[in-house]
């Protein structure tokens, strides 16, 4: 086994190769100040209820600000808004200083207007704090959707997501057919078939 700096880098090495979509967590502290970092480590949890899952550094002024709240928004960047993304990833003094952002939601928390082609407001539901992060569940509340290209990072550089298009329109894969559970299986072969569980 290597020495941990070396785990890290090439585990670090292997998630730049899987790459990702970009938003920018916002919320509110106590005094209302706009709060707000760029994650990559975001996921789907469950549709039913809705529910997604992000990574934050566990001394973000961004968490603590969730924490204080009780949500936060999730803004996913279009392919236009890269110096966003980097403002939100580095420590600077005020972020929001160049970014505009409006209200939204129930607890008017921060959308990036001109950044995000869609944001999504969540309530804050669970966190857990493993290593240096702070895994945090949210419920999806609302959301909102306008017109954008989304931003992808991976292998430590932004690109712009290239869909395929049909007559100038979008044009999306059909959903693949689901597929049978076990037990559907099961009473189609018939007992003792062959792969049928005993």
């Amino acid at each position: 086994m290597g020495r941990p700096a070396e785990d890290a880098e090439a585990f670090r090495t292997l998630m730049s190769a899987f790459p990702t979509g970009v938003a920018v967590v916002t919320s509110l502290d106590d005094g209302a100040g706009p709060r707000g970092a760029t994650c990559s480590s975001l996921c789907s949890v469950t549709l039913s209820p809705p529910t997604l899952l992000v990574c934050l550094t566990s001394t973000s002024s961004t968490l603590a600000a969730i924490r204080e709240r009780g949500g936060f928004a999730v803004n996913l960047l279009h392919s236009g808004a890269r110096d966003t993304a980097r403002t939100f990833a580095t420590p600077v003094a005020d972020r929001f200083a160049t970014v505009p952002w409006e209200p939204f939601g129930s607890r008017g928390l921060p959308w990036l207007v001109r950044d995000a082609f869609a944001v999504a407001e969540c309530r804050a539901d669970e966190l857990t704090v493993v290593g240096s992060h702070a895994v945090l569940l949210g419920a999806v509340l609302g959301s909102r959707f306008t017109e954008g290209v989304p931003l992808l990072y991976g292998l430590h550089q932004f690109v712009e997501w290239q869909p395929e298009y049909e007559d100038g329109h979008f044009t999306p894969e059909p959903a693949a057919p689901s597929t049978p559970s076990v037990s559907a299986t099961a009473s189609a072969r018939g007992p003792g078939s062959p792969g049928c569980p005993r």
